[in-house]
């Protein structure tokens, strides 16, 4: 390889226009995504990123400096797939205008010695070489044909070349355009698609999202071609989320009742939008979007009353960190009222937040009882454990925060000041120093939404189901040439030799070319034209007819 690289770009266009150096590049490519498999994603998971470069030190920094963590997006990865684009384009037109010409010719004339063909009989009939014309040309219907004058034969004899399968080279082009098809849809649809994840907590006033703006997602990743403002216009209102659970607590079945409304029947009430049920792997389709249910966690709802009367109360989504059981953890921020803290410094250093975990079927376990577990995933028995804090939780910094944790800098600084550590039951609730109270009211199911658009997945469906389809008929068709010469004896009658031969793999073709040689020599026209019109051809046969009829059309062959 490296020596027809330097040997030119002659020969290193000839060497990358191999349909063997194609395979080797298909092989590379399916090579090439398994670290993306196995390696977490930045694409996907950022965080999942981040704690994989923690735990393994020196090893995920040179797994990053080869962008195994952004695989799909790495230069080698691109350069594979450019190579092997460029590699089938380069075999296919040249194939294919080969195909072309040979559509457009003649069979080739009859060797010379028909006998060293590997399908070989002769015999003798009682008729005319003229009869016998006549008889081939009826065998041979449907067929791309030749017949060749004694003047031009090999053998100085007449005789007659006939072909068909053509269409199992056709059907290998039209599996590698279909494969060069996916390949460009699969390239255009990742410059041109977006995708989204929301959480939204289910029957609250934060139940509707809509497909309006991309600040509206938690979290959204698009293409380069995508400018942010193509979002297709729709809303979704989550009214429920159910879940079954075994006695185990494994999931059984998830879904939630929702209502949507594009954008021409968005400002209708919601009681006139369109009623689904999303499912898990079912996703709602809007104008080309999918809505895909992906998740779901609890939602703890928190009440803060101030001293001074005023009372706030939040739902905030948690993260759940067991999948299997739901302990979730996540964190609440409060500022006070606008109006007991005149000065905005001092409003900052009295701003109230928690932080801690919630459990959907509490059990407390430990010396005194005091640690937070849950033991089923469904809302039996809510219970929260929560560190107080107050103090500046550095929203107002200018540096963006995780939203399930406080700011760890403003903890370590001491910016913010621990009060308490607390559990709490729904009904529960804890007094700070100042008169200040937080009470658990419990919790909310909150649903995760994927909004996903790619304007070329119905493309490369197509092409996919075309390359299957092609690839069944270049395996089932078979490529296959008959040569039959004719020698005149005495007495009116004459000599007639026939040889095949198998353009491609010969399965199946000793059967066909012994019963159309039977029917050549022992058969009269009648019985000819009754057994061609029943069970004469094989269903091979008729799969081509419609292209070889066409091609003889082209030519303006007469049957």
């Amino acid at each position: 390889m490296l020596k027809t690289i330097l040997s030119g770009p002659k020969s290193l266009w000839q060497w990358l226009t191999k349909m063997k150096t194609a395979l080797v590049l298909m092989v590379l490519l399916a090579l090439a995504a398994v670290p993306g498999a196995l390696l977490p994603q930045r694409s996907l998971n950022r965080d999942n990123v981040d704690k994989y470069m923690e735990a393994n030190g020196k090893t995920a920094e040179i797994f990053d400096k080869l962008q195994l963590f952004d695989v799909f997006s790495s230069t080698w990865f691109a350069a594979i797939y450019v190579l092997l684009f460029i590699s089938l384009i380069g075999c296919i037109l040249p194939r294919s205008w080969d195909h072309y010409k040979a559509l457009r010719s003649a069979p080739p004339r009859a060797p010379k010695v028909l006998k060293r063909m590997p399908n070989f009989v002769e015999g003798d009939l009682d008729a005319s070489p003229e009869e016998v014309q006549r008889r081939l040309k009826k065998e041979f219907k449907g067929w791309q044909s030749n017949a060749v004058q004694p003047e031009d034969d090999r053998a100085g004899k007449w005789s007659l070349s006939a072909e068909r399968g053509y269409l199992r080279e056709a059907a290998n082009l039209v599996f590698h355009l279909s494969l060069v098809g996916i390949l460009i849809s699969v390239a255009a649809g990742r410059m041109l698609y977006y995708e989204g994840q929301v959480i939204v907590v289910a029957g609250t006033e934060q139940s509707q999202f809509c497909n309006s703006a991309v600040s509206n997602f938690d979290s959204f990743r698009n293409g380069p071609v995508f400018d942010g403002t193509g979002l297709t216009p729709f809303c979704v209102n989550i009214k429920d989320f159910k879940a079954e659970y075994l006695d185990n607590g494994q999931a059984l079945h998830f879904e939630s009742n929702i209502d949507y409304a594009d954008a021409e029947t968005a400002m209708l009430p919601t009681d006139e939008w369109e009623h689904e049920k999303l499912r898990v792997n079912h996703p709602l389709r809007i104008m080309g979007d999918r809505v895909y249910l992906q998740g779901h966690g609890y939602a703890p709802t928190f009440t803060i009353t101030w001293p001074n009367g005023e009372k706030r109360t939040e739902t905030i989504q948690f993260r759940p960190d067991d999948l299997t059981y739901f302990l979730s953890s996540g964190a609440v921020r409060w500022d006070p009222p606008a109006g007991m803290y005149p000065d905005l410094l001092e409003r900052r250093q009295q701003q109230i937040s928690i932080q801690g975990l919630f459990a959907p079927s509490a059990e407390f376990t430990g010396d005194n009882g005091e640690l937070l577990s849950s033991n089923f995933p469904a809302l039996r028995d809510p219970a929260v454990a929560i560190d107080v804090y107050r103090g500046d939780t550095g929203l107002d910094g200018g540096r963006s925060q995780n939203i399930f944790s406080l700011d760890p800098e403003q903890l370590h600084s001491g910016a913010m000041q621990k009060l308490d550590r607390v559990n709490l039951k729904q009904g529960e609730s804890v007094t700070l120093d100042d008169g200040t109270e937080i009470s658990f009211d419990g919790a909310e199911e909150f649903v995760n939404l994927q909004i996903s658009r790619d304007p070329t997945v119905l493309w490369v469906l197509f092409f996919s189901i075309l390359m299957l389809v092609s690839l069944v008929g270049s395996l089932m068709v078979k490529r296959r040439r008959f040569w039959v010469r004719l020698t005149p004896l005495e007495g009116g009658r004459t000599h007639v030799e026939i040889a095949g031969l198998a353009r491609t793999d010969s399965a199946g073709w000793g059967s066909e070319f012994n019963r159309r040689a039977e029917r050549i020599l022992e058969l009269d026209e009648e019985e000819l034209e009754e057994d061609y019109n029943s069970d004469g051809m094989d269903w091979t046969e008729s799969f081509d007819d419609g292209l070889d009829e066409a091609i003889r059309k082209a030519r303006g062959e007469e049957d």
